[in-house]
């Protein structure tokens, strides 16, 4: 709480591509002060924020779960605010559709130059980087939206390995990742403005996680296909049961029938990836799929993958997912209780 015994004003915002379970995730925990002040006395028994949902109108509103939320306020209404967080929203068939929203596009810029803090959960950032605020600094986002994002805002510098992202001159644009980061912004939020042992508190009663392994084990890789360079794709479908094979790079350059250097440089222009980075790429993929779905040695996933120095491999695989395959095994392996469970479904 601030100087003077101010709450801290949150707008939550909601727009009909909003999801329902970040929305409320979010008002919940900023509002459990109260109730968990009797747990646990480092989390101040009166509430800091003040948080509150605000829509394009009052009332009730829409939401892409189908499920509505009673906004309290208009955002016309809210002509101050401390912090304002777009929650995730629904992105049909992955691709962003700018310009359909002008009003609270002018109202995050108006709420910005006023001061507020302006955050974003998981897809959130697809709306609040049409202000152009973002321009030249860096942000995150779920990784599935990764591409509407960048043909939308060229721009602005995506650092998908990062599950949060603190930016601006004072640090007044916060964005989270995918989908559960949500935890990290608000645990972030209540560092900030509580201070560090209360967000503790609130993650343990919650079970709140600190996504501290960064986003890079969670992303999949999605190589794109919709370049419009035919002889890239047709490499590109070949690769994609053929990786394992040894030299294959020079085999894609074979297969495409341009010079070494030319389709090195067609497949780069086309893909976003060099030749080798998007080999390695499927390796690793393929290998995460190895790791979470069997009980298959290292050393076996690197050969059948395509490498014969198992050491190479940890070394690459590190490099991508940020973690060791023992650790990304331990990870994502399906608990024992969950996996019986559907056993005895069959």
């Amino acid at each position: 709480m601030r100087h003077g015994g101010e709450q801290i004003h949150v707008s939550l915002l909601a727009i009909p591509d909003v999801m329902v379970g970040t929305l409320s995730g979010l008002f919940d925990v900023l509002s459990c002060f109260e109730l968990l002040g009797t747990f646990d006395d480092a989390v101040p028994t009166a509430n800091p924020f003040l948080p509150e949902i605000v829509a394009p109108s009052r009332g009730i509103a829409p939401t892409a779960s189908g499920l509505p939320v009673q906004a309290h306020r208009s955002i016309d209404e809210v002509t101050h605010t401390d912090v304002v967080i777009i929650p995730s929203l629904a992105v049909a068939q992955s691709k962003w559709r700018p310009g359909r929203y002008p009003q609270v596009v002018s109202w995050l810029s108006a709420m910005h130059a006023q001061g507020a803090v302006l955050c974003s959960a998981c897809s959130g950032v697809l709306l609040l980087a049409e202000t152009g605020l973002l321009d030249g600094r860096d942000a995150t986002l779920h990784w599935a939206y990764a591409a509407t994002f960048s043909r939308n805002y060229p721009e602005v510098h995506l650092c998908l390995d990062k599950v949060l992202v603190a930016t601006g001159e004072r640090q007044e644009f916060v964005m989270a990742g995918a989908s559960a980061s949500w935890h990290d912004l608000v645990l972030y939020l209540v560092a900030r403005y509580v201070g560090p042992t209360a967000a503790q508190a609130l993650a343990k009663f919650f079970l709140l996680q600190w996504h501290e392994d960064g986003q890079a084990p969670y992303v999949v890789f999605d190589a794109r296909t919709d370049h419009g360079d035919a002889v890239v794709r047709q490499v590109q479908e070949w690769l994609t049961g053929h990786f394992p094979v040894a030299s294959p790079v020079e085999e894609m350059v074979k297969r495409s029938g341009l010079p070494g250097r030319s389709f090195k440089r067609r497949f780069t222009k086309a893909t976003g990836y060099s030749p080798i980075a998007y080999v390695q790429h499927l390796r690793v993929e393929d290998a995460k799929r190895r790791l979470e779905r069997t009980d298959a040695p290292v050393d076996k996933i690197s050969w059948a993958v395509g490498y014969e120095d198992a050491t190479a491999f940890r070394r690459l695989f590190k490099r991508i997912t940020h973690l060791t395959p023992s650790a990304y095994r331990r990870k994502f392996r399906i608990p024992d209780l969950a996996a019986s469970a559907g056993r005895h479904a069959l």
